[in-house]
C-alpha cells in the first residue's frame, strides 16, 4: 500500500514539539546555572555529563546488544524477519541496518545506533513468534523510523541536559552553589524542582518521539493498522511472559513497548512511552484517513 496520509503532519508536529521541549530544557539548564551563580560549575557539570552521554552515544549499540545476548542474523538464517526489514529499508530510503534476534520469549523490539549508517534493529524471539507479517512489518517500520529520525541523538542530547541539571541540583543541595546563602528560594528550586522538571521534560521528549515513530512507521509500511494490532498483541500477550531477562531500566525508552510495568495518573509524567490506548487510537485514525 501507499504511505499513509496524515503521517507527515504527525511527524512534523511531533518534531516541532520536540524542539520546543529541547529549548525549554536548555533554558532550564541555563537558569539553574544562573541561580547557583556558578557559570564555571554549570560548564563543568555540562562537560562531565556530555562526556558520559556521548561515550554512550557512540558505544551504546554494542553495549545494549551484548546485554540482551542479541545474535546477528541474515537472509539465510532468518529469511522472513530479515526480508521484511530489507523491504521496509528500501521504502524508508535509509541504509540497511544490522538485524538481530534476542533470545527471549517476552515480545518486544528496539533500534539503536548513532546514525542511519551505524544502526541496528533487534526483535525478541517472542515477538517474531507472536506477530503475523503485517504486524511485524509495522513494528520494524516503527524502529526504522527511529533510525531515520535520529532519535538516539535526540535522546542523548536530552539526557545530557537533564543529567547536567541533576548534577547542578546536587551541587546546590550540598551547599556548593555560590549564591546558596543569598537566595534560599532559588537554591531550593535549583536543588529539588529543577531536576524533577528536567526528568519530566526528558520523558515528554521520549513520548513525543514514540508518537513520531508510530506515525513514521505507518508512513514507511503503509499499514497503520498493522502496527496498531501489533501494539495491542504485544501489550496484552506479553503480560504472561514476565519481564525481559537482563533488563536494565535505563534501556526502557529504547523498546517499542515499555518493558517495565507502567503506572497511570501522575506517574505518566515520568513514563518513557505514551499510553497504549492513545497510540492505538492515533494509528486507527490514520488508517481511517487512508
Amino acid at each position: 500500500g501507499d504511505a499513509a496520509p496524515g503521517a507527515e503532519e504527525f511527524v512534523m508536529s511531533n518534531f516541532l514539539r520536540t524542539m520546543v521541549l529541547m529549548v525549554v530544557l536548555t533554558f532550564l539548564f541555563v537558569w539553574v546555572g544562573g541561580a547557583l551563580g556558578g557559570r564555571e560549575g554549570a560548564v563543568s557539570a555540562f562537560v562531565m555529563v556530555s562526556a558520559l552521554n556521548f561515550f554512550a552515544y557512540f558505544f551504546s549499540d554494542k553495549m545494549v546488544l551484548k546485554r540482551y545476548r542479541a545474535k546477528e542474523v541474515d537472509a539465510r538464517s532468518e529469511p522472513r524477519y530479515y526480508g521484511i526489514v530489507a523491504r521496509l529499508v528500501e521504502r524508508a530510503g535509509i541504509p540497511m541496518p544490522k538485524v538481530y534476534v534476542i533470545p527471549d520469549r517476552t515480545p518486544n523490539a528496539f533500534a539503536t545506533g548513532r546514525n542511519p549508517r551505524h544502526a541496528a534493529v533487534a526483535a525478541t524471539e517472542g515477538i517474531l513468534e507472536m506477530l503475523d507479517d503485517d504486524e511485524l512489518a509495522g513494528v520494524m517500520a516503527h524502529e526504522l523510523a527511529h533510525v531515520k529520525h535520529r532519535d538516539i541523538l535526540t535522546g542523548t542530547i536530552a539526557a545530557t541536559f537533564a543529567g547536567a541539571i541533576a548534577m547542578l541540583g546536587r551541587f546546590a543541595a550540598s551547599g556548593q552553589g555560590q549564591k546558596s546563602s543569598s537566595n534560599p528560594l532559588a537554591l531550593m528550586l535549583a536543588a529539588v524542582a529543577a531536576p524533577i522538571a528536567a526528568v519530566v521534560i526528558r520523558m515528554a521528549i521520549s513520548r513525543t518521539r514514540e508518537f513520531a515513530a508510530d506515525a513514521g512507521g505507518a508512513d514507511i509500511s503503509g499499514q497503520p493498522d498493522g502496527l496498531a494490532d501489533a501494539l495491542i498483541k504485544i501489550s496484552s500477550g506479553g503480560r504472561g511472559r514476565g519481564l525481559l531477562r537482563h533488563l536494565n531500566s535505563a534501556h526502557a525508552h529504547l523498546f517499542i513497548v515499555n518493558p517495565l510495568r507502567g503506572g497511570g495518573g501522575l506517574m505518566q509524567l515520568f513514563a518513557s512511552h505514551p499510553p497504549m490506548e492513545e497510540r492505538v487510537a492515533r494509528l486507527r485514525a490514520m488508517d481511517v484517513e487512508r
